[in-house]
């Protein structure tokens, strides 16, 4: 284990220097529509903000990082910084409009700002899936390319038992120590997050807005809110919707009042 040190300061010596190597670079958002409130992650470089009123934002960023913009009503661009981008400091994002067709979604006919009364008053179906239709298939989506980096450098066991003998995980115990597990961990969650949050928006933001109105362009601003919940990732596995909304709802209630207090 002795001869793994120089290797191990060599990694962290290039890894700060490439760290180093980020500066804050200027982006503007180019759509037909508002562009507040919109997410901008650096994928690569693990940064994330969000857009201004007049669609700029700063983002730290170096060449080959790739940066994803996302928002409900837009087609998500992922842009991979080039040199010109570094040296003029700034670069622009067009955007095209999606169209969502959602499922109708039933309110009942009384909203009384009740979390408890207005969540039994929403009628919400559960998927159909190809179970329920009797067709083949598997719930199994490929792993993204983070996931499987994460796999790659932690999985299996840190001893193995041959009888007498055993060997020992050194690929999983460097990974643990140089901080690659750890990067891979935060950035599998970030992207499962942002999913989540996507999802969440085109799925039920019809039906939390017509419960507790507030104004159109703090509504992004609100999904933002929620992905800041420290209880967001559980929110996101557990797979009743009854208590997604109600995450939701009881999230929009306190947004309000916050609202309502800056006002």
């Amino acid at each position: 284990m002795q001869k793994s040190k120089p290797v191990l300061i060599i990694i962290c010596l290039i890894t700060g220097f490439i760290n180093a190597q980020r500066s804050d670079l200027n982006g503007q958002i180019i759509a037909s529509d508002e562009v507040e409130g919109l997410h901008i992650l650096n994928k690569t470089g693990l940064k994330y903000t969000i857009s201004n009123e007049d669609g700029s934002f700063v983002i730290p960023a170096k060449v080959s990082d790739t940066i994803i913009v996302s928002g409900v009503k837009y087609q998500k661009q992922e842009i991979v910084i080039s040199l010109s981008n570094i040296n003029l400091g700034q670069f622009n994002v067009l955007l095209i409009e999606k169209v969502n067709e959602l499922n109708e979604v039933v309110v009942g006919k009384i909203l009384t700002g009740s979390l408890q009364s207005d969540l039994e008053n929403l009628n919400i179906k559960p998927d159909i899936n190809f179970y329920d239709l009797g067709i083949p298939g598997s719930t199994d989506l490929p792993a993204t390319q983070n996931e499987q980096r994460l796999y790659d450098a932690d999985h299996g066991k840190f001893v193995y038992y041959y009888g007498i003998g055993l060997s020992i995980n050194v690929h999983k115990i460097l990974n643990r120590i140089n901080g690659d597990t750890k990067e891979y961990k935060v950035r599998v969650l970030m992207e499962s997050n942002e999913a989540c949050i996507s999802f969440l928006q085109s799925e039920y933001s019809s039906t939390i807005f017509e419960a507790i109105s507030i104004p159109e362009k703090h509504k992004n601003e609100f999904f933002q809110y929620c992905l800041e919940d420290i209880q967001f990732s559980v929110i996101c596995e557990d797979e009743n919707k009854i208590n997604k909304v109600h995450f939701l709802l009881e999230k929009l209630n306190m947004f309000k009042i916050q609202l309502d207090e800056g006002n």
